[in-house]
């Protein structure tokens, strides 16, 4: 039983890396389009987007380190990811973020409907995946709007 709870544990982890893996490559193509823009849309992309995704990245991280912690296994550094060439564009830079936190949300979802942070018996994953699931939730309408100031 032991043996099957530590894999159950080990495998949580894991996918709460991957989430978290996909919160940094959404919080770099944020930080690549900010340098394309004007001062007063990277101050609204700043407060809109790039702000609460890197709360929720920050959050994933550390849900995932805790709960490493908590169990002995071993913790991580998050790893910026690569950045993309500036010819993207602004709309590019926003899709790949966009794409990133969708992709985050549904290894969240999947996670969470798993039961597996439930059968783990954990409250404090479950809490911090929950959070960050929050967090993330308004980040497509917001970049839709915010992609919306820059015409077709």
């Amino acid at each position: 039983m032991t043996y099957i709870m530590a894999e159950a544990r080990q495998e949580l982890l894991d996918t709460v890396a991957e989430a978290t893996d996909e919160i940094g490559v959404a919080l770099t193509a944020l930080g690549d389009v900010y340098e394309l823009l004007d001062d007063a849309s990277a101050d609204t992309l700043e407060e809109q987007l790039f702000r609460p995704v890197q709360h929720a990245y920050g959050r994933a991280q550390r849900t995932h380190n805790e709960f490493a912690t908590r169990y002995e296994l071993p913790t991580r550094t998050f790893e910026a990811s690569a950045h993309q060439r500036p010819s993207v564009g602004i709309k590019g830079f926003i899709a790949t973020a966009v794409d990133a936190v969708e992709q985050a949300e549904a290894i969240l979802v999947e996670l969470q409907n798993s039961m597996s942070p439930v059968e783990v018996g954990d409250p404090e994953v479950r809490a911090g995946l929950a959070e960050v699931r929050e967090i993330l939730a308004q980040t497509t309408a917001r970049a839709e709007h915010f992609v919306s100031r820059f015409g077709r």
